[in-house]
């Protein structure tokens, strides 16, 4: 099955991005090892699915994702594709290489994170990820992990960073045309509500504030990016794993083992899917896709089959009862946009 391949205009940018694409932090070994059979075949059905925006980071897998993904897009024609990545991070060689430890990652790469969010730490981060892609040019940059999940009382100093020197070097890379748009990637409602509001963007790279779990930001930093006239991509539409295995699986919900009450609401989901015959993905999937500002939604993979579900849930018909439903039992908030029925 293929895609569909209409595009949508990322805010006000040169940019448009098809409704699906691919994200690449599983062929950094986030949860488990990915040989390079595996993730060579896992791009393969990608691309012969027919989708052709892939996003990245320097993060996932310590360089891993950007290397298997650069040495896989470099034998593409540059003007077939679109590509996303981050900068904030640099990747330096640890002082003790044989004693590092990589996690978050299960495998990965031995390379240690320099954080840097001033205009010589955009452009460095800049320089490295083209350097591990092989590609001479990325369509957008994506401002990362700027939260207190990863900085806590530090936030404010890299704010600063960002404000005073960093999105020069944003602006700058756009007004030369080495990138059409910039965003930031946010992974919290504090951060979509305060960090997201101190510079000007293009998008926000949402990952788990808006999934068919938690529409908490509809009316408050989702509102506020409408009002802005900034788009969305959504990063973790099946809440980093949840929404994929369901409440029999393994349980992973933003980036961790799932909380009772995250397990419960997830049950109830299912059973309305299970009325209706709709798969928990698909619901997933379309549901974020059907807010206004929602440009498009880059689910995972780290298998052939992965990918080739992930295509098919996309394209998978679902019927207004369905939603009219997850309403009645206010498993998803009453005001949040749902698809038109199919």
């Amino acid at each position: 099955m293929a895609i569909d391949s209409a595009l949508k205009k990322v805010g006000a940018t040169s940019l448009s991005l098809p409704r699906l694409g691919f994200g690449t932090a599983h062929l950094g070994e986030l949860y488990a090892k990915v040989d390079e059979a595996d993730s060579r075949a896992t791009l393969d059905a990608a691309w012969d699915a027919g989708i052709r925006y892939y996003d990245t980071a320097p993060f996932y897998g310590r360089g891993l994702s950007e290397h298997r993904l650069g040495g896989f897009l470099r034998t593409r024609p540059r003007l077939d594709f679109l590509i996303t990545t981050k900068v904030g991070r640099q990747l330096i060689r640890p002082k003790d290489p044989s004693h590092f430890d990589r996690s978050p990652w299960v495998g990965g790469l031995n390379f240690e994170v320099l954080w840097d969010y001033s205009y010589d730490g955009i452009m460095r981060s800049y320089a490295q990820t083209l350097q591990r892609l092989a590609l001479d040019t990325v369509d957008a940059l994506v401002i990362h992990d700027l939260d207190a999940l990863f900085h806590g009382d530090k936030v404010p100093g890299f704010e600063k960073q960002l404000v005073d020197s960093g999105m020069k070097a944003l602006e700058e890379l756009k007004r030369s045309g080495d990138i059409k748009a910039y965003g930031m990637g946010i992974n919290t409602d504090v951060a979509l509500e305060t960090t997201a509001t101190r510079v000007d963007l293009d998008f926000c790279l949402v990952a788990m504030p808006y999934t068919l779990l938690d529409q908490r930001s509809l009316d408050r930093g989702m509102a506020d990016l409408q009002r802005r006239g900034i788009s969305v991509i959504i990063g973790a539409p099946l809440a980093s794993g949840i929404l994929a295995t369901g409440s029999s699986g393994a349980g992973h919900y933003a980036y961790a083992k799932a909380p009772p009450d995250v397990q419960e609401k997830v049950r109830g989901i299912e059973a309305v899917c299970k009325a209706h015959k709709v798969a928990l993905p698909a619901a997933a999937l379309q549901f974020v896709l059907a807010h206004p500002i929602v440009v498009s939604v880059i689910p995972g993979a780290a298998k052939p089959s992965e990918v080739r579900a992930n295509v098919a849930h996309i394209e998978a018909p679902i019927p207004a009862s369905f939603w009219s439903d997850l309403k009645a039992q206010r498993l998803i908030d009453l005001q949040s946009p749902v698809p038109a029925g199919r």
